[in-house]
């Protein structure tokens, strides 16, 4: 049985709600998957990915960047969103670090198995929790946003997957290759898979455009996510 609720938490004078779900009928603590959003802000998206989460036996946590009920319905709107924490990393590391601490809060939740997978935007999200070296096991990033950022660590056993479409017009090719080489520098244990000729989002059926570039592909979709439910089961365990 399911049991879901809204976590209310704070970062400076910023109202957040994370939407967490885990599954009752197991005892004890479980391991955690945080999710981040994409750049609309926590939508249902994410929310239901935190559901199937759940279903697997681990405690879903969909985070919030944004603010509570905060979302962007146009290109306009998400650009103004996501835009103040693209130009202010340190400010986005603050951001994610209060919704790590509200979920490690959690009662139901292992703080020492936790990972995070990240989409578009979040994407980006998950490596910089690589990058200021939060205390995850492992991350994944689908088809998510490669710019590079100064790290705060030297070195960390943080796991990385990386899930990417060849053809993602978002994301230029010197990005795959600038994040590569500072995976590498950093000593982190990364991975990456590349859909030849798949472009941005392919893993949300809702955000196709081919004008913006945003491209659902089913088989990308389905491939990536065995990918990573592999990955989880090794950085944290599951049932």
């Amino acid at each position: 049985m399911l049991q879901d609720r809204e976590v209310e938490y704070r970062h400076g004078d910023a109202k957040l709600s994370g939407f967490f779900i885990y599954d009752k009928k197991q005892s004890g603590r479980r391991p955690a998957v945080i999710i981040c959003h994409a750049w609309s802000g926590r939508d249902q998206f994410s929310c239901d990915k935190a559901v199937e989460i759940s279903e697997r036996g681990y405690a879903g946590f969909a985070l919030d960047v944004y603010g509570k009920g905060v979302l962007g319905t146009s290109v306009d709107q998400k650009t103004k969103l996501m835009s103040p924490f693209l130009d202010d990393r340190l400010h986005l590391e603050q951001r994610l670090r209060a919704a790590y601490d509200a979920l490690i809060a959690q009662p139901e939740v292992d703080k020492d198995r936790i990972a995070a997978i990240g989409f578009c935007f979040g994407g980006l999200c998950v490596l910089d929790m690589v990058r200021f070296g939060a205390n995850v096991r492992g991350v994944v990033s689908f088809h998510g946003l490669l710019k590079k950022r100064q790290a705060s660590v030297t070195n960390t056993k943080t796991k990385v997957l990386l899930l990417h479409g060849d053809s993602d017009p978002m994301v230029p090719f010197d990005d795959v290759g600038g994040v590569r080489e500072e995976l590498n520098t950093l000593g982190v244990p990364w991975q990456m898979h590349t859909y030849g000729g798949v472009k941005h989002a392919f893993t949300n059926p809702h955000a196709n455009d081919e004008k913006l570039g945003t491209v659902y592909n089913a088989e990308a979709d389905r491939h990536s996510h065995q990918l990573m439910w592999d990955f989880l089961g090794n950085v944290v365990g599951g049932r």
